[in-house]
């Protein structure tokens, strides 16, 4: 191994990433969710401790590369990596996965916050949330005219006016079709994750007519070298490692 290399995990794509690294480099993960075990890489699991941590780690490791693959969302994370990457004198790699398009038969409402989401949601009664655990926080917000069921990876207990539902992708159409049928879903609120594991509820959403109301992505920092395909970014990551 001539270069030691830490992955910034926590997303399917990362995974398929970390499943083809050697022994002696590192996946990172934050906690949140099942951690492999079988991987021939080490896995990390907790926080660093903000941008100076993060740092420290990367010079007392013997961190060669930093290579950010976590969520799109997860904007403080990479804002945290970048700065590592520079304070530590190491180069800075991202995984960056294509957002969504809409079709010409979607109907998107594009928000950037949560005041925003609510103001969108005001004329529906059975909203899907698909944003993760962020809906949580507002359990005792739900108005009277609306039932929200929230689908994340956590198990929760809900409340009289909201169902949680505890379940990881991927999600096929047929499937999606089923849950929106069984739970009323008249709009859909996601995250623009991007890639295949969880579209069909896009998919679904069209075919039903659903307005769809999506969080528009947070900007994240600029990087050494990107990548669109997570093969791509293991074949980088090899050839460096030969």
């Amino acid at each position: 191994m001539s270069l030691r290399v830490l992955l910034l995990g926590g997303t399917g794509d990362a995974l398929r990433v970390a499943r083809g690294l050697p022994a002696g480099h590192v996946y990172s993960l934050a906690g949140l969710g099942k951690v492999p075990g079988d991987l021939r890489c080490e896995v990390r699991v907790g926080g660093f401790g903000g941008s100076a941590g993060l740092a420290r780690y990367l010079s007392e490791a013997g961190i060669g590369l930093l290579v950010d693959a976590t969520h799109p969302y997860a904007a403080q994370i990479s804002a945290n990596a970048a700065a590592a990457s520079r304070a530590a004198q190491v180069p800075y790699w991202a995984l960056r996965r294509a957002p969504w398009q809409p079709h010409s038969r979607d109907d998107w409402r594009i928000v950037g916050d949560w005041a925003q989401i609510v103001a969108e949601l005001a004329p529906f009664a059975r909203p899907l949330f698909t944003l993760g655990r962020e809906p949580l926080a507002h359990l005792d917000e739900i108005p009277e005219h609306q039932y929200w069921t929230i689908r994340c990876l956590d198990a929760h207990a809900g409340n009289a006016r909201a169902c949680v539902v505890d379940a990881r992708g991927p999600f096929t159409v047929d499937g999606e079709r089923a849950f929106f049928a069984a739970i009323g879903a008249d709009v859909v609120v996601s995250k623009n994750s991007g890639g295949r594991a969880t579209e069909a509820k896009l998919e679904v959403a069209r075919e039903l007519g659903l307005p769809v109301v999506m969080l528009e992505r947070p900007g994240l920092p600029d990087a050494d070298r990107v990548f669109g395909d997570p093969a791509a970014l293991l074949d980088a990551l090899l050839v460096l490692s030969e």
